[in-house]
């Protein structure tokens, strides 16, 4: 028998797998919508900052952020309170690309939701959701203490 471990990572890989298909069509990587994506949510974030948020290390985000700007959908501007710091904001290019990915990530959520009735899906949302918030405790907390 499965675990829920392994079935979680499986349709973790089948859908960026799916997802990476889709955005090639217009251009994008799937790590290059993830880091528009966490962008849009923390707009004027520096790039320690979005590392952090990404799970990368900041010289990945530093490469990712180079090759975005050069394609014109990110721009650098200076930190009034760190001159050695830079804040990354999306461009209208950026914001665009963003709208037409919208409807592939979706479209792409309903062909994996496909024949689980509307109530389910919610109920599985909530599930979901409660798992993330589990893992999200800091390590000490729920653990059990030995001695």
């Amino acid at each position: 028998m499965e675990n829920v471990a392994s079935i979680m990572a499986d349709i973790s890989r089948l859908m960026r797998r799916a997802f990476d298909a889709r955005a090639r069509t217009i251009g994008v990587t799937r790590p290059q919508w993830q880091v528009l994506t966490v962008l849009k949510r923390n707009e004027g974030v520096n790039q320690g900052g979005l590392a952090d948020l990404l799970d990368v290390e900041p010289i990945t985000v530093c490469r990712m952020v180079d090759r975005l700007q050069d394609a014109g959908l990110v721009e650098r501007r200076a930190d009034a309170a760190d001159r050695r710091s830079w804040r990354l904001h999306l461009t209208p290019k950026a914001s665009a690309l963003l709208d037409d990915l919208r409807p592939m990530g979706e479209g792409l959520i309903e062909e994996a939701l496909e024949g689980i009735a509307p109530a389910d899906r919610e109920r599985f949302l909530a599930l979901l959701l409660t798992v993330r918030q589990n893992l999200s405790r800091p390590a000490t907390q729920g653990a059990i203490v030995h001695g």
